[in-house]
């Protein structure tokens, strides 16, 4: 007789707790759609805000402890970094439509004629010099002949355009919650280190200071050798008298962040340096921009890995993975995600029995 009750009471406890979870679920997934507009931003904010947290402490003692004050500084010194360029940029090329459209209006526009070294070039050299004369000789015609690609290319470029005004938009969004998530930060921090210690007990201490290390040896080892190179080169374009020279290091900044490199801008620099300008001033310019070019493959194992156990390659294998399966913000969720699982492997692997590992 006491089998029944029993199996009723395992049966409603059962249901209990699958109506429970039902509802856990429905509340986790409508939470994540009222918050999945503002994920971007929330996340960018809160790997700012852990990039930033030294800076800030430090910018707080040296004000009195007025952390209000520093995080107010520190938001719009950063708001202005990442503006700045941008400003330059616009203006750089709204000079340059000027000066196009004042040529335009002032006659036909005719481009200088093409230099005679430019057919020595390898592979493309005689295709490159054809279409330039082509388009000394007659640039109306060059433009009817190729009207479709040009056509193709511009749209793509606005919708590149569009979707980069966007972005930094939503970026200088992050950058204002980031200070604000500054002031409270200790009182978050202690919060976030008991949410993880639930979660992952006893190792959850573990995991957020590899977190936040990973995070800060990215910002330091990625975004700021970027600034750093872009800086560098384009200081250097500047006094090289370099046509456009904001815009190419727009583009080197970009391309550096993306862990691609400046050498797809730095190579055509200097291969037109070398067809225009005098020896000595082509050989100062390249053993100037060369070392420039390749100075984050020396900085960033020094940088990368510091403070953190886990190996330079596993970082640097995030970075690219990250980087390619989500784009900006992979730079810092991907070294974090492989740092976790890294450590996770080892402790697996090193000290199967549960509980904290044995101190080394």
């Amino acid at each position: 007789m006491s089998e029944a009750p029993r199996s009723d009471q395992i049966e409603t406890r059962v249901t209990d707790l699958v109506i429970r979870l039902a509802l856990l679920g429905l509340f986790l997934y409508l939470s994540f759609a009222l918050i999945r507009p503002f994920l971007p931003v929330l996340v960018w904010a809160v790997v700012l805000a852990v990039a930033l947290a030294p800076v800030h402490e430090w910018l707080a003692a040296r004000l009195g402890g007025r952390r209000r004050v520093a995080a107010v500084l520190l938001t719009i010194l950063m708001v202005v970094v990442v503006l700045g360029p941008v400003a330059a940029l616009a203006g750089s090329l709204v000079e340059t439509v000027h000066a196009l459209l004042a040529r335009l209006h002032g006659g036909p526009l005719h481009l200088p004629d093409p230099p005679q070294r430019l057919a020595a070039l390898p592979l493309v050299g005689e295709r490159v010099q054809e279409l330039w004369q082509l388009s000394s000789a007659n640039i109306e015609d060059l433009l009817r002949r190729y009207r479709d690609g040009i056509a193709l290319m511009g749209g793509r470029l606005l919708a590149v355009l569009s979707h980069v005004g966007l972005e930094m938009v939503l970026f200088v969004l992050s950058i204002i919650l980031s200070g604000m998530l500054l002031v409270p930060s200790p009182g978050l921090a202690v919060w976030a280190h008991r949410l993880v210690a639930r979660i992952l007990a006893p190792r959850g201490e573990q995991f957020i200071q590899i977190a936040t290390q990973t995070i800060r040896n990215v910002s330091r080892g990625v975004v700021g050798i970027a600034l750093l190179q872009t800086i560098l080169i384009s200081l250097v374009l500047q006094f090289a008298g370099v046509a456009g020279a904001g815009l190419l290091a727009f583009v080197v900044l970009i391309l550096c962040i993306l862990q691609i490199g400046p050498a797809l801008v730095v190579l055509p620099v200097l291969v037109w340096a070398w067809m225009t300008m005098t020896g000595p001033q082509a050989l100062l310019l390249t053993v100037v921009l060369l070392p420039l070019t390749v100075m984050d493959n020396f900085l960033k194992p020094m940088l990368m890995g510091r403070g953190l156990s886990t190996p330079s390659l596993v970082i640097f294998l995030g970075l690219i993975g990250g980087t390619l399966s989500f784009g900006l913000i992979g730079l810092f969720l991907g070294p974090v995600v492989l740092a976790l699982f890294h450590d996770l492997l080892k402790s697996w692997i090193l000290y199967p029995e549960p509980g904290p590992p044995p101190a080394d």
